[in-house]
């Protein structure tokens, strides 16, 4: 028997890898980059700990989903810390408001800030649990090949319930007409789908995530996640290979038979592509095989790229929280000037991650490790001089707030953006999150999960079911195992 090869080591690829692997697959995953993890990889420099991707842990159950599956529990991999407040917004020099953990004061917050508005919350709320117990019970583990999958009487009778076709801004302002609470209910969309206006109203999911579970933070960063998903692999047998960069998959009678990695031909029974779906399609397969043509591509609306910087600060600042959004500027322009203008932003929000007021391990004593991430359009020219740019921009609006300015106090500082995610995933126009959660682009609409034009040559990650997000890749790489399992079936 020859192996099953797996494409890249993000979280849906060694999601897949085990699940195979648990069922005696031979399994070997192939990493281009020199440590495994993908886009949640983590990197080590004069004692900061800096996670370079994923930073907020939001639908803790679908992570314990997975690990019972290998007879395992979070606790068994890190110890996971629920933030309180969950998140902090900044609307200006002398006015933030923070999230707290405890669902019944954020009833009391909203309703300080509009009357009436504790009950509508928790009316709003009640939906979108609804939302989210129904997606994750009965959707978010679908394959999507067919429209036939939901035809079910059980879940139609649902449709209306989870309103995926109204538009999320308009749900919202059903509720509330307060421009903070509907800054506060919109952002998880712009940081991580579309246009609230274009997006279901079923991602009101998010929020029951976002504000009634709970934002979490697993201690020693996300690496620890990483490394948790690593250790269930390799304790199934899983190979995982690093430096291994793959060239082509050969097929032939509509079967991949070899893949290509650094020069070498590898003998394969089936592959998994985990790496970005367009490179794998456009550059290591011929083209009578591909799934899609680059117009199919071109037409696609991404979620989001981002400039990203990563700062060890030899000192402690007292007025961060963990997680920080400024939104101290118009989200809405913002959001147009990254969907629909494709343009660096005029007045940008952005968002500040500082996990050294939680985890003592990832700076040195007495610093502070902090990631500064702006949502920007995919495909734009970064130069050096433009990163620096919009670092000033960020670092200005920081100052002001904080009373002080940080930047003598910076001791490290690295950047990336658009192209070091081409570089680094080979990621589409240096797209960061995926595909934007449109309605156009849910389930039966988004890329499918297996080619078909070679029967055992199947994808997983963000650019396929159930889509963008750490969750959504962990149960995207179980959906692609299931269905290759099937495939294996005689």
């Amino acid at each position: 028997m020859a192996e099953i090869a797996i494409i890249g080591s993000g979280f849906s690829g060694l999601a897949t890898a085990a699940v195979l692997a648990k069922e005696k697959k031979e399994v070997v995953v192939y990493e281009k980059n020199k440590i495994i993890g993908g886009r949640a990889r983590t990197y080590e420099t004069n004692g900061f700990v800096f996670d370079m991707g994923p930073s907020w842990y939001w639908m803790p159950d679908v992570f314990e989903k997975y690990y019972n599956l290998f007879g395992h529990t979070t606790a068994d991999f890190y110890e996971l810390k629920k933030l309180d407040p969950g998140f902090k917004i900044v609307f200006g020099i002398n006015d933030s408001m923070e999230v707290p953990a405890d669902f019944e004061q954020l009833c009391e917050l909203f309703e300080q800030i509009e009357k009436g508005s504790a009950d509508k919350l928790r009316k709003f709320i009640d939906q979108a649990e609804y939302k989210y117990n129904v997606g994750m019970k009965d959707f978010i583990y679908m394959p999507a090949h067919s429209i036939k999958e939901f035809m079910r009487f059980d879940l139609l009778k649902d449709a209306l319930k989870l309103q995926l076709f109204s538009a999320f801004s308009k749900h919202v302002r059903q509720f509330f007409k307060h421009p903070r609470l509907i800054s506060l209910l919109e952002f998880p969309v712009l940081f991580l789908g579309a246009m609230p206006k274009d997006t279901p109203a079923l991602y009101s999911l998010m929020n029951y995530a976002g504000l009634k579970q709970g934002t979490f933070y697993p201690m020693g960063g996300f690496g620890k996640v990483i490394e948790a998903f690593e250790k269930i692999a390799k304790e199934n047998g899983v190979v995982i290979k690093t430096e291994q960069n793959i060239e082509h998959i050969d097929v032939e009678n509509s079967l991949a038979t070899y893949v290509h990695s650094n020069g070498k031909p590898i003998a394969v029974d089936a592959v998994v592509a985990s790496a970005d779906y367009h490179h794998v399609e456009q550059k290591l397969l011929d083209e009578a095989y591909r799934n899609y043509d680059e117009s199919y591509w071109d037409k696609k609306v991404f979620a989001p790229s981002c400039l990203i910087y990563y700062l060890g600060v030899n000192k402690k600042i007292d007025k961060l929280s963990h997680h920080n959004l400024f939104f101290d500027e118009d989200l809405n322009l913002h959001a147009e000037e990254i969907y629909k203008d494709k343009k660096w932003p005029t007045a940008p929000l952005f968002y500040v991650c500082c996990p050294s007021k939680t985890d003592d391990s990832v700076a040195p004593e007495g610093h502070e490790n902090l990631f500064l991430l702006m949502p920007i359009a995919t495909g734009l020219n970064d130069t050096s001089e433009i990163r620096e740019n919009y670092f000033e921009v960020m670092i200005e609006r920081l100052t002001k707030y904080l009373g002080e300015d940080i930047r003598p106090n910076i001791i490290y500082k690295k950047d990336y953006s658009v192209s070091n995610f081409v570089n680094d995933y080979n990621a589409y126009k240096g797209n960061a999150y995926g595909l934007a959660n449109t309605l156009f682009q849910t389930a039966i609409f988004k890329p499918r999960l297996r080619n078909q034009n070679v029967k055992n040559l199947f994808y997983t990650g963000q650019l396929t079911v159930p889509g963008p997000g750490v969750p959504p890749s962990i149960i995207s790489g179980q959906i692609a195992a299931n269905e290759l399992l099937k495939y294996f079936k005689p």
